[in-house]
């Protein structure tokens, strides 16, 4: 039976958030998974891909394995009932659909925000564990190889990475533009909601900067900023964390603004403060901008900063869809040749046991000099001999008739009987 390339994929295509949030496999996991893929189906090639937004498992087996994976996910994440999750998962047991999937999820055609960079790293991050358990064979090393390729060809010939097309990162990029000169600046996150968690992820982002957060639940606020090493104050703390921070994002949800004028008023601002406010309606008075020294940036604003960049990349998919097919074509032509390489080395091994039996048999007495004479024109001859056959192995892949020139030069050859009496 064939191997296949094959994908089991769980996404923010197919599940709510609630769903993925079952599903999703933690760094742990995933080790225990692609061992369990490793020891119990023999699995060589396997990359497994968790994020947020996504839970994947791309391999390559005989079988289709997909119930069995849902299952061990299940006993990873504890479900009393896993496969009740199957009609969630997406499917590919075609190989060229499977490959074509993961090319497109790592160039980040398949992202929430498209063109997201992190997904590449993310992929890599995958593939990095995936080698380091001996689970990369050729075909996952060249498939991987290939894909970071294009992934830098998107970078270099298109424009669908420029700019920050998600609110949260539009947020990061403009608070790293505007606090390059600050030694570790001080951030204070107001509020983790769906927005503020988002940016509170991606402040990873300013590795230089003091992160605080606060949120009216600080269970939540805990929850979120413990495990990204950011520190949490309580809530009533607010305004004196407000005064020492640099930035202030505010994320929370009122009725009425909760940073004023008056509030704000009272800080003492040496130079200046960074105010933005991503809450709907908005959390920090218009006014505050009137005093020194206060900068203020609202929703609106980052928005359609964010809404420009997407239009660019969305402007630029055709061009990402260009690389995209090049690049599945030239994977596809190597995986081709793949189908020949084993019948080329028999016929390599053939040839050269022919030779070094004539060798033996022939210059038995002769000098150094002329044996390594003889050796260097019949090592010579061979690869002329060799030219024709591969040539011909190798176009014959290109018109799908592989098998039959496999055939014809075993035959012409004798190559089973050259390998069964090794």
């Amino acid at each position: 039976m064939h191997t296949k390339f094959r994908v089991v994929s769980l996404s923010h295509r197919s599940a709510p958030v609630h769903i993925r949030e079952l599903i999703s496999l933690d760094e742990e996991a995933i080790q225990r998974l692609l061992l369990k893929l490793k020891d119990f189906f023999g699995v060589t090639d396997a990359l497994v891909l968790s994020t947020c937004n996504r839970t994947e498992v791309y391999y390559s087996h005989e079988l289709d394995l997909s119930v069995e994976l849902i299952k061990l996910i299940g006993i990873e994440r504890g479900l009393p009932d896993p496969v009740a999750y199957l009609d969630y998962f997406q499917i590919l047991n075609e190989e060229k659909k499977a490959v074509t999937h993961l090319f497109r999820v790592s160039l980040g055609l398949e992202a929430q925000v498209v063109g997201d960079i992190q997904i590449s790293n993310q992929v890599k991050r995958a593939y990095q564990m995936a080698s380091d358990l001996t689970l990369a064979g050729p075909f996952l090393h060249r498939l991987m190889h290939t894909i970071f390729f294009s992934n830098k060809r998107v970078v270099q010939e298109t424009a669908f990475r420029d700019g920050a097309a998600s609110l949260s990162y539009a947020t990061i990029e403009l608070i790293e533009s505007l606090t390059q000169n600050i030694f570790q600046p001080r951030i204070l996150l107001i509020g983790v909601g769906e927005i503020g968690e988002d940016v509170a992820r991606n402040m990873v982002h300013l590795p230089s900067a003091q992160v605080k957060i606060t949120n009216r639940t600080q269970a939540k606020a805990e929850e979120i900023a413990l495990p990204l090493g950011f520190e949490v104050i309580p809530f009533e703390a607010c305004t004196s964390a407000m005064e020492e921070a640099d930035v202030v994002v505010s994320s929370i949800r009122l009725p009425e603004p909760f940073i004023t004028k008056k509030i704000v008023a009272d800080f003492s601002i040496p130079s200046y403060k960074l105010f933005i406010d991503l809450s709907v309606p908005r959390s920090i008075e218009t006014s505050v901008e009137e005093l020194p020294g206060v900068v203020l940036y609202n929703v609106d604003t980052i928005r359609s900063k964010a809404g420009a960049a997407l239009q660019n990349r969305l402007d630029a998919i055709p061009d990402v869809e260009r690389i995209l097919e090049e690049s599945i074509e030239e994977f596809g032509t190597w995986q081709k040749e793949m189908v020949v390489s084993p019948t080329i080395q028999k016929l390599k091994q053939s040839l050269e046991q022919i030779r070094q039996e004539e060798l033996s048999r022939y210059l038995k007495n002769v000098g150094e000099k002329e044996y390594g004479l003889i050796d260097k024109i019949t090592k010579s001859m061979m690869q002329k001999i060799l030219k024709a056959p591969v040539v011909q192995l190798r176009a014959a892949c290109q018109r799908d008739k592989a098998d039959e020139m496999i055939e014809l030069i075993t035959d012409l050859f004798n190559l089973e009987k050259s390998s069964q009496e090794k």
